[in-house]
């Protein structure tokens, strides 16, 4: 790549006899480590690397500053993966992100570092919840997705960037099964397993989630919308701020609601509810309990689960099957669209796979279809949950405790089932000790 390599030591002799000080000497001192991170002696780089990473921010626009150029060229050259340039693999340790090139946004995988950083600016913190690593390739499908469709997108991005402080943590490992074809070639994927974006205040209180994967514009409204609600239940005291979310979760409940039965009003399908055509903040919590089922990966797995449900979601439920969710889908196509930077990730994964560009607009095509779907589901059937848990004020004080009924009754990946419900108590394998074990 024809890097020039300097020692720390020479470049910071070169600094002093500058005469710099202050904002622009740590800007250039900054850079000099930045320049070790790419140095042949492994321990070198490893420990400028680390530097970057403990500088926050400011250590990846240092190392996006010095190599730059490099990354660019490495980005428009198909026969370069991202998993074979050397200084993708620096940046997605600095950021805590694979494949960051794209997205540029720093990662906290600590959260009391993330609420300091967003005491000290001001901002809501983003916090991601996943099964497996966001900075490993393998981890759970709807992570792997928000890294090609939501990251990466321009105008995302730099939401999240310049309005968020952005965390993230693992739930528990992801599952991977390798299938071997028996004459040398292998397939590797990864099984069930979802994600939750938690948006934060700086003391670490929820005050909103999203569940699974939107849209790219449908992510970037519901943030927006977050992050207002965070300003202004930050100015009020705390029980202000309670009455306040109440009224903000039924408020939002009423408005889902309302939009849901406008979108099967398109269909052709009429609700007799006046209260949807025109919602209203309600001033009722419902307490009802109910058993049911939720839709999970096109699956259905019954599970008691403790909701309130008023006869305008019943009557919303009973008239949408998958064949109308599908129908739905197509409504908010333009919310999942996915632009170039998107694109281009995509290609760059697989740069044999689409040489041709008609092959990957046709994936392109197929996976906004599926990110449409997810969408809808996710917003009619999930949030509107979240959010009764929310008007409720149940396990949602504490983002931990939240996150583990998001995913016992939400996921249905209880953290209490080691084995994600793959391995049924009552299922007959055939196989010795059911083909449980140990990895050597």
């Amino acid at each position: 790549m024809g890097f020039k390599i300097f020692s720390p030591a020479t470049i910071l002799v070169a600094i002093a006899s500058m005469g710099l000080s202050g904002p622009v000497y740590a800007q250039t001192a900054i850079e000099a480590i930045a320049l070790s991170a790419v140095s042949p002696d492994a321990s070198k780089s490893a420990d400028a690397i680390a530097a970057l990473r403990a500088k926050g921010p400011n250590g990846l626009q240092a190392f996006l500053e010095v190599y730059g150029d490099e990354l660019k060229r490495d980005r428009a050259n198909p026969a370069i993966s991202s998993s074979q340039s050397r200084l993708n693999a620096m940046l997605d340790t600095i950021c805590q992100q694979r494949d960051c090139y794209e997205s540029r946004l720093y990662w906290y995988t600590d959260l009391e570092q993330a609420k300091a950083q967003a005491k000290a600016e001001g901002k809501p913190i983003l916090s991601l919840r996943l099964l497996g690593r966001l900075d490993e390739e393998y981890s759970c499908a709807n992570s792997r997705f928000f890294r090609i469709a939501l990251y990466p997108n321009a105008e995302v991005s730099k939401l999240l960037r310049d309005r968020f402080i952005l965390h993230w943590q693992s739930v528990r490992p992801v599952p991977k099964v390798t299938i071997d074809f028996g004459d040398g070639r292998q397939m590797q994927r990864t099984l069930t397993g979802n994600s939750i974006h938690y948006i934060l205040d700086a003391e670490g209180r929820p005050i909103d989630a999203l569940p699974g994967l939107y849209g790219p514009k449908a992510f970037q409204r519901q943030l927006e919308q977050a992050e207002k609600t965070v300003k202004e239940s930050s100015r009020l005291t705390d029980s202000q701020r309670d009455e306040f979310l109440r009224q903000y979760y039924r408020s939002r409940l009423a408005e889902i609601e309302g939009n849901w039965a406008a979108d099967l009003s398109k269909l052709g399908i009429s609700l007799p509810l006046g209260r949807v055509e025109n919602p209203q903040p309600s001033n009722n919590v419902p307490t009802a309990e109910q058993a049911g089922q939720v839709a999970i990966s096109k699956s259905r797995v019954e599970i008691p689960i403790v909701r309130a449900i008023s006869p305008v979601r019943t009557a919303l439920e009973n008239a949408t099957d998958d064949s109308m969710w599908a129908k739905l889908a197509e409504l908010h196509a333009e919310e999942a669209r996915l632009d170039i930077n998107s694109q281009t990730l995509m290609r760059r994964k697989n740069p044999i796979a689409y040489q041709v560009d008609e092959s990957l607009q046709r994936t392109v095509r197929n996976f906004e279809r599926l990110i449409a779907a997810d969408t809808v589901r996710n917003e009619y059937s999930l949030h509107t949950k979240l959010y009764q848990w929310f008007a409720e004020g149940v396990s949602t004080k504490d983002v931990q405790t939240l996150n583990e009924r998001v995913y016992a009754e939400l996921f249905l990946t209880p953290s209490s089932d080691p084995w994600l419900g793959l391995f049924p108590s009552d299922a007959y394998t055939a196989i010795e000790n059911d083909g449980i074990g140990r990895r050597n």
